[in-house]
């Protein structure tokens, strides 16, 4: 999915209040889906708050029937909210967490390990009823090469560091359109 800088800014911002809203209870208006049609298409979506750098919360849905646009409110507040990872987001610290956006395509076969690239391909590993997602962005922030990623899926989805060298595990790819608001002015 390509969008628009203009796009980009408004699920940014869409983002950012929704997690207001878990305190202010202001409701999140639509976008113009007549001026902004791809806003309204359907697809995968995870949101990432950091704060000082460091990850606050990151939630998202491989699939969705819902609008990009609401995807992405609900990943919001569900990353602020529900990371069982991390306490809830405070209101205090609203102002210091920054918001990354990574709208996914549809998953494809990884048929070999070989066909994974670092920085475009997302990993999903569905084994013995659990499933573990990486975002493409995964490796090239935490510098792993081909083999560390594919031990850092195995240890997401609850299996030791090695499995995937034992056996062959059940992989899809994905792509993602990763924007954050350090990029974009947002105000």
């Amino acid at each position: 999915m390509e969008l628009s800088q203009e796009e980009k800014i408004i699920l940014l911002r869409a983002a950012r209040a929704s997690i207001k809203s878990i305190f202010d209870n202001k409701r999140i208006d639509e976008p113009d889906y007549d001026k902004f049609p791809r806003l309204k298409l359907k697809c995968g979506a995870f949101v990432t708050l950091t704060e000082f750098d460091k990850l606050r919360g990151c939630i998202g849905y491989i699939f969705s029937d819902l609008t990009a646009f609401r995807t992405v409110c609900n990943a919001a507040v569900q990353a602020a909210q529900n990371d069982p990872r991390f306490f809830p987001v405070t209101e205090p610290e609203l102002d210091n967490i920054k918001i990354e956006i990574s709208l996914l395509s549809e998953p494809y076969p990884i048929n070999s390990y070989d066909e994974i690239v670092i920085g475009k391909d997302g990993l999903i590993m569905e084994e013995k009823g659990r499933r573990g997602l990486l975002l493409p962005q995964v490796p090239v922030e935490h510098n792993l090469n081909r083999e560390q990623y594919l031990s850092a899926i195995c240890e997401k989805t609850g299996f030791s560091k090695d499995y995937w060298k034992t056996r062959k595990i059940n992989l899809s790819g994905f792509t993602a359109l990763v924007f954050n608001e350090n990029e974009l002015v947002t105000e």
